[in-house]
């Protein structure tokens, strides 16, 4: 066992590596870190669940991300402008995000509602997406997933109106301002809930704009792990002006070091495996799993 005083967890060394691991693998292939999976078990099985919690999150994302970007990026399936929009948005969702978080939202009831609901609607988005059928929404890229030697993005285009780009023998475009006004509401449900932002609005590009779910992961953890960066930068910085009243918003590092080992590895596992699962499947498992959550949050807050 080992004990975490900053969070005031104790628990094996072994779990939080684990649980990382895991979800992270499985989350990864879809574009989403995990956070959102992580963040519930810290607060219902390790029992953090102080304001703490969301920056040690975050703290998750900084460690672990980046395994798979560089996965993603060695896959040639990297959109960085995407990314770029996508960072643009929701940077300064996060920083209203966390001020709502602190100011409206430290009592863990009314989080773990407020984070069923969100839950709730991804979940149902996923469900829209799967029933409405994968194969008009991801073209040959969810119809074709026997074929792996076309999995490259090409064709890259990128302004103020639009970016688009080929991928399997299909053209693909979205609008540069729809993702933009998302990726700041987004922003600000993220800095909310501790997942960066980024994580929220991989179900959004593939349900909303039409983008296939491989192209978009990548461009979708980077969003994350930079304005998971921002969010636990500007924790600290706020953190003194709550030390007098006894709330404690600063992170557990060493508790958020042990889910980044976990996630990191998992991440690289899931963005090498992404091509090899139909988008269906990964869109079916993460469904599950974010139903579940948010029932529970939800049921649990009656």
């Amino acid at each position: 066992m080992i004990d975490f005083p900053v969070s005031g967890v104790e628990t094996y060394w072994w779990l939080p590596i684990l649980v990382a691991f895991g979800i992270s693998c499985l989350t990864s292939m879809g574009g989403i870190s995990g956070a959102f999976m992580i963040l519930p078990f810290q607060v219902s099985v390790l029992g953090f669940s102080s304001p703490a919690v969301t920056p040690t999150n975050l703290i998750f994302n900084i460690i672990a991300i980046p395994a798979g970007i560089y996965r993603y990026f060695r896959e040639r399936r990297m959109v960085w402008p995407l990314a770029l929009i996508i960072i643009i948005g929701t940077l300064p969702g996060l920083f209203l995000g966390v001020i709502v978080r602190v100011k409206y939202l430290p009592d863990p009831a009314a989080f773990k509602f407020f984070a069923g609901f969100v839950l709730l609607y991804i979940g149902l988005r996923l469900i829209y997406d799967i029933i409405k059928g994968e194969r008009k929404r991801s073209g040959a890229a969810s119809a074709k997933t026997a074929d792996y030697t076309d999995f490259d993005v090409t064709g890259l285009k990128f302004n103020l109106k639009k970016i688009s780009y080929r991928f399997m023998g299909e053209k693909y475009s979205a609008s540069t301002l729809g993702i933009f006004m998302l990726s700041l509401v987004v922003g600000i449900i993220g800095g909310i809930y501790g997942v960066g932002g980024g994580a929220f609005i991989a179900p959004f590009l593939v349900s909303v704009f039409g983008l296939p779910v491989y192209t978009i992961a990548g461009a979708a953890l980077t969003g994350t792990f930079l304005t998971s960066i921002a969010g636990v930068l500007f924790y600290m910085l706020i953190a003194p002006y709550y030390s007098d009243s006894g709330t404690n918003i600063r992170p557990d590092w060493l508790l958020g070091l042990m889910f980044g080992i976990g996630g990191a590895l998992g991440m690289y596992a899931g963005a090498r495996i992404q091509r090899f699962v139909p988008a269906k499947i990964i869109k079916a498992i993460l469904t599950v799993c974010v139903m579940l959550i948010a029932a529970k949050y939800i049921i649990g807050f009656f």
